[in-house]
């Protein structure tokens, strides 16, 4: 299957519009979209542009209902109520609001989760740290690939808000395992990169993030994976 990600989208409405031109063009089959939707540098007044970004994937989901959600440490901040770097006191009911909204734009057979699996390939905001799957899914399940993303996507803020789960990993920076190594192929966003990019069983595509000042930091590209040869490339649409 043909595959289109849309990583980390830091309030930039156009990423959506952009991924529906593309899904016109039916080069891919499905989008998974690694969200972050919320917070960028200095837009932490900008409640419009808040509203604006939630509202094209709420469009985005209700035109291409079987994209694959994966929630973000920025989103799931708001709705657990948790502070960190980027957080809008002014736009956090906005975020809230349209969170529930986005969720019920979702068809109920296909929800935002934490985890989503299409083939041999793993799709998390951060990715799946073997040591977090060993901590928290049982022993018996371990090796049932399946079972394990549903324990994970069962877990709440106590489990999640760490390091170490997959909308706070960053393996790029770490020598730690991931889950299954041989089997799987892990597509994440989290860590602004320069280019798309995979290191073993790592494809890193956040490339659309900023530097404070507001210069790109990566290529502005889409990830296009096929998720069954795991051949990919990135795609531009301006």
């Amino acid at each position: 299957m043909k595959v289109l990600v849309i990583p980390d989208v830091h309030l930039k409405p156009y990423m959506f519009q952009h991924a529906a031109a593309l899904m016109h063009q039916k080069i891919a089959d499905r989008v998974v979209c690694l969200m972050d939707l919320a917070d960028d540098w200095g837009k932490e007044y900008d409640v419009s542009l808040y509203e604006e970004t939630y509202d094209e994937a709420i469009k985005f989901a209700i035109k291409f209902p079987d994209t694959a959600w994966c929630f973000g440490n920025h989103d799931l901040s708001y709705y657990w109520n948790q502070l960190e770097t980027g957080y809008s006191s002014m736009a956090s009911y906005t975020v809230q609001k349209k969170l529930l909204d986005l969720r019920s734009a979702v068809p109920e057979n296909n929800p935002i989760q934490y985890v989503q699996r299409i083939d041999n390939v793993l799709f998390s905001h951060a990715g799946v740290l073997n040591d977090f799957v060993e901590g928290y899914v049982p022993k018996a399940k371990y090796d049932d690939v399946d079972a394990v993303v549903g324990e994970i996507n069962k877990l709440g803020r106590t489990e999640m808000w760490n390091d170490a789960s997959p909308i706070w990993l960053r393996p790029q920076h770490s020598k730690m395992k991931l889950y299954k190594p041989r089997k799987l192929l892990q597509v994440v966003g989290h860590t602004p990169v320069e280019g798309i990019s995979r290191a073993g069983n790592l494809i890193s595509c956040d490339v659309f993030s900023t530097r404070s000042d507001g210069s790109p930091i990566g290529t502005e590209e889409y990830l296009l994976l096929n998720t069954l040869t795991w051949e990919f490339c990135g795609i531009r649409t301006t």
